[in-house]
Order: structure tokens, then C-alpha cells, then sequence
């Protein structure tokens, strides 16, 4: 599944948010719904059990911290939660390559990526705070 293919399928409630207007938002929804996909195929892998339970905590971690911030009232306290959730997107991404011999390169460089570009949005956000 790509990006836009996801996209069409999100429900009214989240796209008619004005939470949905943050890219970093978006990107952390669509990559905790890849994770979803990854940490199924990672638990086949019995080593991996508790590093695909880490990894789909940590990317769910990801929006879920993005959106509690948004709704904050301060700019300090967006800025806080903001930041637990570019903690959780460079956990993820190490969970990730923790993962990376079950998942394969091509999935594991998407992902990636995807995550990278999370951190990347996270840490402009952040100081503008």
C-alpha cells in the first residue's frame, strides 16, 4: 500500500480534523498503519516477539503524541509532546533495524525513510515552539 492509496481509505473524522492539515501527522498515522502489516510478519519470527510488541507501541506512540500536543494550550507544552513523539519515531526506526533480516531491505529502507522524514518535520516543529 502507498501513501495515497492509504489516504482515500482514512475516515472523514480524522480528514475533516484540522489535526489532519500536519503532514508529520499524517506520515505518523500512515506509518503506524504500515506497522501494523510489519509487526505481524516480524511475530512470526519467535526472536522477534518482543521487538515487533516495542516497535507497534512505539509508532503508535508516534501520532498519538503529535495529536495530544496539537490540542495543548501552550506552546511549551505542544513543544513537550512533540517531543515524546520524535522519541518514539527514533525508537521506531531503531526497532526497525532491529527487524530489518525478517522484513527485508526494501520495506526496511521505506520505512525508513518514512520515519526520517517524521524526525525531520518533529525537529523544525519543535523550536518553533
Amino acid at each position: 500500500m502507498n501513501y495515497e492509496e492509504w489516504e482515500a481509505t482514512v475516515s472523514d473524522t480524522f480528514t475533516n480534523d484540522a489535526l489532519w492539515k500536519m503532514s508529520v501527522y499524517r506520515f505518523a498515522l500512515f506509518v503506524g498503519e504500515l506497522g501494523w502489516y510489519d509487526v505481524t510478519k516480524i511475530q512470526q519470527d519467535s526472536r522477534l516477539y518482543k521487538v515487533s510488541n516495542q516497535l507497534y507501541g512505539s509508532l503508535g506512540s508516534i501520532s498519538a503524541n503529535i495529536s495530544e500536543g496539537y490540542s495543548r494550550g501552550s506552546n511549551k507544552e505542544r513543544a513537550h509532546f512533540y517531543e515524546y513523539a520524535l522519541g518514539s519515531a527514533r525508537e521506531s526506526r531503531d526497532w526497525y533495524y532491529k527487524s530489518r533480516h525478517v522484513l527485508g531491505e526494501k520495506v526496511f529502507d521505506h520505512r525508513v525513510n518514512l520515519l526520517t522524514q517524521v524526525i525531520r518535520l518533529l525537529l523544525t516543529m519543535i523550536p518553533q515552539q
